[in-house]
């Protein structure tokens, strides 16, 4: 019976481990180059992005766009649609002039059941207009957030990137940053659950490092204890507070000769 149990609870922590939540803000471009088509299209949801499979997801509680220091709110931009058959959440943004425009989403406390806590990410995704190069290492003053240390656009698949972890406007050492693959197509399959997520750790500055291995949209979740914890059913619950943090990397172009 012993030996069943520590199998059983094996698979368990297998299963959490292949199942990491990722809240996602994903945009229809990741820089804006082109006047005529620089419409942003939006696509706010909460997901396993690797194994592809989705939750619902309420309406957030803040949804907006930070550019040149300054918030916009765009929650009323916001329609319902479907994300891998369920409730996710579409909006829409048109940049009018050069900037760094950080879109970020902040949504309800999510319960899991699997894990004995509530789950609230984050999330921001950071798009330039127009040739601007300036701002995109400024923190918007999220109650979590990471901010770039690499310029979070125009980067080679491959190249590596850094982020600071920030709690409270403090950079957190010792945290864990969940990594993952938004496998939208289905291209990819891991060779095994451990391969699902990749983890680094935080150093003693609250930064990590992290190479992604193909082109596509990476997300990288820092996650930790929220504070305060929430009732439910009369006992306190923990918590946990994920920065999430978007970006897309990209293959060059081939020339054919």
């Amino acid at each position: 019976m012993k030996r069943f149990a520590a199998s059983l609870a094996l698979v368990l922590l297998l299963a959490q481990a292949a199942q990491a939540h990722f809240g996602m803000v994903i945009p229809s471009q990741s820089v804006v180059v082109d006047k005529a088509k620089a419409a942003i299209g939006l696509t706010v949801s909460f997901c396993h992005p690797m194994e592809q499979n989705g939750m619902d997801m309420a309406k957030p509680l803040e949804f907006g766009v930070a550019v040149d220091g300054a918030k916009s709110d765009l929650l009323g931009s916001l329609k319902e649609i479907k994300v891998l058959g369920h409730k996710a959440w579409q909006g829409a943004f048109t940049p009018k002039k050069p900037g760094i425009y950080a879109f970020y989403a902040v949504p309800a406390p999510y319960w899991e059941p699997a894990e004995d806590k509530f789950i609230q990410h984050i999330t921001k995704v950071i798009v330039p207009a127009f040739g601007e190069e300036e701002g995109w290492d400024k923190p918007l003053g999220l109650k979590t957030e990471i901010v770039p240390l690499t310029r979070p656009f125009g980067n080679y698949a491959g190249n590596a990137f850094s982020g600071v972890v920030l709690l409270d406007g403090k950079p957190v050492p010792g945290c864990d940053v969940e990594v993952e693959y938004y496998n939208k197509d289905k291209k990819y399959a891991a060779p095994n659950e451990y391969m699902n997520t990749q983890v680094v750790k935080t150093d003693a500055n609250g930064v990590f490092v992290f190479a992604a291995p193909w082109a596509g949209w990476w997300g990288f979740a820092a996650l930790n204890d929220a504070p305060q914890g929430i009732k439910k059913d009369g006992k306190d619950k923990k918590v946990e507070l994920g920065a999430v943090l978007w970006m897309e990397l990209v293959a060059p172009k081939v020339i054919k000769k």
